[in-house]
């Protein structure tokens, strides 16, 4: 799998005390050069306007590239209202690069026809289109989904199995992008209610919340593998793009849903079953939460490594699926698979 990365990903937030501290990708790039997962590596480039526009209108880009001017000497903010996300003199460049990073990670895999890990930071998933959150400046995986759905005219799925709802990401669905989250319920940022799930002609929104007193392993996996191949025959994708947040992991400092590190190989072969089945391959991970270095580096290598594998997922079955989610997955399935029958 292609990787995007570079040191200037370490630049935003380098000298302050916060959880999406620059070792979160620095420690992962280790990690991957360590295991020869590093040697076609791309580099990141600043996302200009006219791309970070396909998801953020004019006015609001512009009020984060005057808040991080006006830091330029030194300081911290918070961007706009949003207690939660700090930004300093160099955070525009910095999350400006890392949409950059993602797009230009979605060209090669789109050209080449395969995977490609955005290891980018800050993260993007809850930043709606006027409005940082979450430590998200500005959405990553969206701007690629909108990308290649305006560009290359193909659906896209994005699949979102992070600790927490991506719900800037919800905000750019349609228009050929669809949505697949499972979050932690009750959780930040509050959002992602089931009852707004809907699956149509087309295109596709879905949340799965999970009861945030965690869930075993082999259920986070059985809701993914029943509610995706399901989606994916409805939907019928050009390309997945996934945000990748591993806080879902036991003993993550801000997630924590008790999944079991393992998980990460698994889910890494799964997408490629998708990608392979729906989208020539074309795959695009993008990096969100996981706030562990040491144990997010391991996350992504077997990630990478599962879905290079190209190996058969190993078998889950519906009973490990906690009673409510069982109950979701199984209308999931109905509602997709009678649409794509008729």
């Amino acid at each position: 799998m292609l990787v995007a990365y570079d040191d200037t990903l370490t630049v935003h937030l380098a000298d302050v005390p916060h959880p999406d501290r620059p070792d979160r990708v620095r420690v992962v790039a280790r990690e991957l050069e360590r295991r020869g997962m590093l040697g076609d590596r791309i580099d990141a480039r600043v996302a200009r306007p006219d791309e970070l526009v396909r998801v953020h209108p004019a006015s609001y880009i512009e009020m984060v590239r005057r808040t991080c001017d006006e830091l330029a000497w030194g300081g911290v903010a918070f961007l706009g209202d949003d207690p939660d996300t700090l930004v300093d003199g160099t955070s525009f460049e910095g999350a400006a690069r890392a949409a950059g990073a993602t797009l230009a990670a979605l060209e090669r895999a789109v050209d080449e026809r395969r995977g490609a890990f955005a290891l980018v930071r800050p993260p993007g998933h809850h930043a709606e289109p006027a409005r940082g959150m979450g430590f998200c400046v500005f959405n990553n995986a969206a701007i690629a989904a909108r990308t290649y759905a305006q560009e290359a005219g193909g659906r896209v799925l994005v699949i979102d199995f992070d600790y927490h709802h991506g719900n800037g990401t919800q905000a750019a669905t349609g228009g050929g992008v669809s949505y697949f989250g499972t979050h932690a319920d009750p959780a930040y940022p509050g959002t992602g209610d089931p009852r707004d799930n809907r699956i149509v002609s087309g295109g596709a929104l879905v949340n799965v919340p999970i009861d945030a007193r965690g869930i075993s392993t082999e259920g986070f996996l059985a809701i993914h593998a029943r509610s995706l191949r399901a989606l994916a025959e409805r939907v019928r994708p050009r390309l997945i793009v996934v945000s990748a947040g591993y806080d879902v992991v036991a003993g993550d400092p801000v997630g924590d849903l008790g999944v079991d590190p393992a998980f990460a190989r698994q889910m890494g072969r799964l997408l490629r079953e998708i990608a392979d089945g729906y989208c020539d391959g074309r795959a695009l991970f993008v990096l969100e939460g996981g706030y562990d270095p040491p144990t997010l580096a391991g996350c992504v290598a077997e990630t990478i490594a599962g879905f290079d594998e190209g190996l058969e997922t190993e078998r889950t079955e519906v009973q490990a699926i906690p009673a409510a989610q069982r109950a979701l997955v199984r209308e999931i399935e109905s509602a997709a698979l009678a649409g794509a029958r008729g």
